[in-house]
């Protein structure tokens, strides 16, 4: 009885030995051999390059258009951006953005940017605002991104000249308010591109501060 209860034993542990050998020989010929299918895997750099939008746009953009993207500030923290035809125009990041009114000027032909400047709207002197405005050439189109404050020394004139570039909501701009807007020079009609959020206490997402606002869309290449 002790014999058979040894040669039970023995042939228990064979049995876990041999039964880890088989487990261990198959995982490790299946760790070899998995590849994944390219769905699962990952686009390759081609398909990527596909797929990847300009500014990052939900969708593309037709032919004899421009891809654009402007964001707002968010508060004083955080500055503005401005994408044109995946060319980062302003952004924090660049350093090149300020508080007030973040503006580029690029040619509606070619889609080349022609200018970018920032004009304090809260100490900063106007004039320099006005004269920039007026300056403006036929058919440029205007990229506007507001950052901090950008209604405190806003006056009529320049509320007029925004309105002349296609604004709808630069007559209402006030203190504190988010703005994102393209326009143009030349532009018969009021522009469809353009936001307003109101400095509102009851309603702000920030102390002090509405939210930012993003705008992005397709513009045509000729402006009508």
């Amino acid at each position: 009885p002790r014999s058979v209860g040894v040669l039970r034993l023995l042939a228990l542990i064979l049995a876990l030995v041999t039964t880890w050998l088989f487990i261990h020989s198959y995982m490790s010929f299946n760790i070899k051999n998995i590849r994944l299918p390219r769905w699962l895997g990952g686009s390759t750099s081609k398909e990527t390059k596909i797929m990847k939008t300009k500014c990052g746009l939900s969708k593309s953009c037709p032919a004899n258009f421009f891809s654009f993207k402007i964001t707002s500030g968010a508060a004083n923290v955080v500055g503005p951006s401005m994408c044109f035809e995946d060319y980062m125009i302003m952004s924090a990041v660049k350093n090149n953005v300020g508080r007030g009114l973040n503006i580029a000027l690029v040619n509606g032909t070619t889609g080349t940017v022609m200018k970018q400047s920032i004009f304090d709207m809260y100490s900063g002197d106007v004039t320099h605002l006005v004269k920039f405005l007026k300056e403006i050439a036929e058919g440029t189109l205007v990229l506007v991104a507001s950052y901090d404050d950008p209604g405190t020394k806003m006056n009529d004139e320049i509320r007029q000249l925004f309105s002349n570039l296609g604004s709808s909501h630069a007559s209402n701009l006030g203190f504190r308010d988010s703005w994102v807007f393209l326009g143009a020079k030349g532009l018969k009609t009021k522009s469809p591109f353009e936001q307003l959020l109101k400095n509102n206490p009851q309603m702000n997402k920030y102390e002090g501060w509405p939210e930012l606002l993003e705008l992005e869309g397709c513009v045509p290449s000729k402006i009508a």
